[in-house]
């Protein structure tokens, strides 16, 4: 990256000063932008910095003075890109499938066997809409590359910084993503098998993100893996159906780790009213 010892000479924005605060969060905020819309490199060499001022809306002389080198900037930037980096989770999407699903098969709660096949269903759906999520996301992209950027900082202290806020991001998002899990199991009238122990959902969860993301980062250099799908009626599925391959890995990390709970009686009144929250669901807040 190249560095600027002085600062830049010439006409500068006019009107109101803003603090040197609001600078910052200006810039850092556009570059963020500018590199959700392109993706991360290994490099920030297709970031420009003065496209980043423009964007910003900042006083060049005010942010020379904030960061008198670019690669004072651009470390910053890395810093910022970290505290949010795991992929977004698109819980909206996921909602609405699984109300499509329950829409799909309004008879599919009546017996034990009707409801693995309606579990069944949603894995084969929720799984490849999360795949393709992440595969066309350019956020899955920065996440990729910020792993691979802060490996080969060179600086201690700011290789530590990077690490530390990213692995705060996974912790929170596992963390939301466990707390979803164990409301639907819960409305499903799911457990987690008591061999697992208490920590076993977090677990479950944290072996269907590493094999969700490893199934992306294969198909990203071979794509045809996207588009792979076996025919076939696993985990006690209702008909035959074209599964992907993140279903099947999904159907099956869940499989083994959670199973019938056979305290739950489904009675007319359970079966009703777990529809009802199926078709209406709105998952926790956090």
């Amino acid at each position: 990256m190249t560095a600027f010892p002085t600062a830049p000479t010439g006409l500068t924005r006019r009107g109101r000063r803003l603090p040197d605060t609001e600078t910052e969060r200006r810039m850092l905020q556009a570059a963020v932008a500018m590199v959700h819309r392109s993706g991360l490199t290994v490099s920030l060499d297709h970031i420009s910095f003065e496209d980043v001022i423009r964007a910003a809306d900042v006083s060049r002389s005010a942010v020379y003075r904030r960061w008198p080198y670019k690669d004072l900037f651009f470390s910053d930037l890395i810093k910022e890109l970290a505290k949010d980096a795991s992929p977004a989770a698109i819980v909206a999407d996921e909602v609405r499938l699984v109300r499509q699903v329950m829409t799909d098969h309004p008879g599919w709660l009546e017996t034990p066997e009707l409801r693995r096949a309606l579990i069944a269903e949603m894995f084969r759906r929720l799984s490849l809409l999360d795949f393709q999520a992440l595969y066309e996301s350019p956020e899955w992209r920065t996440y990729l590359a910020l792993h691979a950027t802060f490996l080969s900082l060179a600086d201690g202290r700011l290789r530590d910084q990077v690490q530390a806020a990213l692995a705060r991001s996974e912790r929170e998002r596992m963390a939301l993503v466990t707390q979803s899990w164990e409301y639907l199991a819960g409305l499903l009238g799911y457990r987690l098998r008591p061999e697992f122990g208490a920590a076993g959902l977090a677990t479950m969860v944290t072996l269907l993100s590493a094999m969700l993301r490893g199934l992306v980062i294969m198909a990203l250099s071979m794509p045809d893996l996207a588009g792979q799908r076996t025919e076939t009626a696993p985990f006690a599925a209702a008909t035959a159906e074209q599964w992907s391959l993140p279903a099947l890995g999904m159907a099956s990390v869940v499989d083994t780790f959670l199973e019938p709970d056979p305290a739950v009686e489904w009675d007319a009144e359970r079966t009703a009213t777990v529809r009802d929250a199926l078709l209406s669901l709105s998952l926790p807040e956090p």
